[in-house]
């Protein structure tokens, strides 16, 4: 075999050595890119299942909420109803004064309890969140958190009116309720700010912040139950769910709802 034959034959191979080279990384980085797509659409089915779950979980608890509520009304408030007009009646045939008064107690007690009970009822039964704004609804919230006098809320917007469905005036009550009974319970807050604000291309955006204790947010465990209850319902809408705290300076949520292009 000639020098040339020689030399042809170590080109040809490595040529077919490069090809063969180039070809297995073709074929590697082919088959990373399809196995990171292949896991980018499983956490993509995963986090829709997710999401789906979520909504089927608070679909069933606003189902047992509304049957309890409709119970409550029905049964219970219609035998204290009974038993106030008994009391009444008793009220009205008793001619001693000391029983008397007595009787009128209980029945200021019963009236009292069906009020608080006519007003449970309206609550699980979501009645209360169908017809309000989403604006009076936090007020309301805000005014009986005041009224307590343990710690100042404060609650701005730059809207008149923003039509929201159901379910998002139910993520954004609940998520406002949640964050202010945390702070009231465990941050020694004596401030929470509350701004629900919308622009052109956000649907709305939320913020609520307390001048509390703070936290280290990596020594909780599994980020707090109060926590993930309100990044769940951020969720369950696909809102966007951030939150910060610190030792001594407070905590802060921001969650955001971007309009659908």
């Amino acid at each position: 075999m000639g020098k040339t034959e020689l030399l042809i034959i170590i080109i040809l191979f490595n040529i077919l050595f490069v090809m063969f080279v180039t070809a297995v990384l073709v074929y590697i980085r082919s088959y990373r890119q399809r196995k990171k797509e292949y896991l980018n659409e499983i956490e993509m089915k995963n986090e829709i299942h997710q999401r789906e779950l979520l909504a089927t979980q608070l679909e069933i608890q606003q189902a047992t909420m509304q049957q309890i509520g409709r119970e409550l009304h029905d049964n219970i408030g219609q035998k204290l109803t009974l038993v106030s007009l008994y009391i009444q009646q008793m009220l009205y045939e008793n001619k001693v004064s000391e029983a008397s008064e007595r009787i009128d107690q209980v029945s200021q007690i019963i009236n009292q309890s069906l009020q608080d009970l006519r007003s449970l009822s309206k609550t699980l039964t979501d009645d209360n969140i169908n017809q309000k704004e989403i604006v009076t609804l936090i007020q309301e919230e805000v005014d009986n958190t005041n009224s307590f006098k343990k710690c100042h809320v404060s609650f701005e917007h730059n809207f008149k009116q923003l039509d929201l469905g159901f379910v998002h005036k139910n993520v954004l009550l609940r998520i406002t309720q949640e964050f202010i009974q945390n702070s009231i319970k465990h941050s020694r807050c004596k401030n929470i700010l509350i701004s629900l604000n919308t622009s052109e291309d956000i649907l709305w955006e939320l913020n609520i912040q307390d001048d509390g204790i703070g936290f280290d947010t990596s020594e909780i465990k599994s980020n707090g139950i109060g926590l993930t209850n309100m990044k769940n319902r951020a969720e369950i809408i696909g809102a966007r769910f951030h939150m910060e705290s610190q030792e001594n300076k407070g905590t802060q949520i921001n969650i955001i709802l971007k309009k659908q292009s």
